[in-house]
């Protein structure tokens, strides 16, 4: 396997979506983020998703499975289910993966576990590219806590991470099993014991984020309080071995959640749909606030012609504008930073489009 990049972006290896995107086409996105549903049983303190609210829509099995149909038959290449709802509370997430892989995506699934069913392991994991457990806590008081749920959850999700381990070990899978930490400053206490976790339980990488917060710092992050954890981080990846990657995401956690760039280009190419169907640049875009932003929804449209209208190229245009300030005008540290970041050194700095490595990296259409 190639390397597997946690804190970056893998433009190099898409150059002819990126040719075309440079040539003004209209391209597919090469990834798309997306949820089945806004509903979730844990109440994360650090939830993003409160502030995403907008107009739901029934996501049944029919527009879930035409929604990937679409995807597919327009040149999309990946879709993860993780966005502003916990998927695994749909009834039809499994059926979904399935179809997506079938339709010849690569398919992903985040998620805090708990609903996962663990006698459904064994037909999905086969059919992801990764599955992600999304966990901030080691202890069980603790993790009880910063995910707003019952201690008891912290024992069955690390039952059904065991069991995953297992699966994809007895029938020798490809796919990819992580954990993924939101840190807050004040969940340093948890970073070791998470990073030890991961080790203990078998899964391929742990990684370490940081949290975003929306342009009215509703969520109350404090950026500069991260620089105090460099020490703590690096002890964290030090305690990385052959089989188990502990990372943490630097160049945002570094950045004291601010960027370079004032346009966003980045959806074009890595789009987030939310659990309610709305079809959005990105889920900092989500809130019904920011209508003027939006596509459309696939529970009301395909897919396919929400990418065909006039509506999805202008509002594109009107984020790579300069009536549109991504410093300013949306909230920090989103999904696309690392593409945009690329992107606008391409647009605005004249630089040369990115030249792959000889080896190709892990999760290669998940960019």
């Amino acid at each position: 396997m190639g390397e597997i990049i946690l804190d970056g972006h893998k433009l190099a290896w898409h150059r002819d979506r990126l040719q075309a995107w440079n040539a003004g086409e209209r391209v597919a996105p090469i990834t798309i983020d997306c949820a089945l549903t806004r509903a979730c049983t844990y109440r994360c303190v650090y939830c993003y998703g409160q502030l995403q609210a907008n107009d739901e829509k029934k996501m049944t099995r029919d527009v879930i499975f035409r929604f990937l149909d679409d995807a597919a038959e327009i040149g999309v290449k990946a879709v993860s289910f993780v966005s502003d709802g916990e998927s695994t509370a749909s009834p039809h997430v499994y059926d979904a993966i399935l179809r997506g892989r079938e339709n010849g995506l690569d398919m992903a699934l985040g998620t805090n576990g708990y609903l996962l069913k663990d006698e459904r392991l064994e037909d999905i994991l086969p059919a992801l590219t990764y599955l992600r457990f999304n966990i901030s806590a080691a202890e069980p008081r603790r993790y009880a806590q910063i995910h707003g749920c019952a201690e008891s959850c912290y024992h069955k999700v690390l039952e059904t991470v065991c069991r995953a381990v297992r699966i994809k070990r007895e029938n020798n899978l490809p796919v990819t099993l992580g954990l993924q930490m939101v840190l807050l400053p004040r969940f340093a206490d948890q970073v070791l014991p998470l990073a030890r976790l991961g080790g203990e339980l078998g899964v391929d990488y742990t990684v370490i984020k940081h949290c975003s917060d929306d342009e009215n710092h509703t969520l109350g992050v404090k950026y500069d309080e991260y620089f105090s954890l460099e020490g703590l981080l690096k002890q964290a990846e030090a305690l990385s071995t052959p089989e188990h990657l502990v990372a943490a995401k630097w160049s945002k956690i570094m950045s004291s959640g601010k960027r370079e760039y004032s346009r966003c280009y980045g959806p074009a190419l890595i789009m987030q749909f939310s659990g309610s169907g709305l079809v959005a640049p990105c889920g900092m875009l989500f809130n019904s606030r920011y209508k003027k932003y939006h596509m459309g929804n696939i529970a009301e449209q395909s897919f396919k012609d929400i990418w065909k209208s006039d509506r999805y190229r202008e509002v594109l245009d009107l984020l790579a504008s300069d009536k549109f300030d991504a410093r300013t005008m949306c909230g920090s540290l989103c999904l696309q930073h690392k593409v945009n970041e690329c992107l606008w050194a391409i647009k605005q700095e004249n630089a040369p489009l990115p030249e792959p490595s000889e080896e190709e990296p892990m999760h290669v259409n998940f960019i």
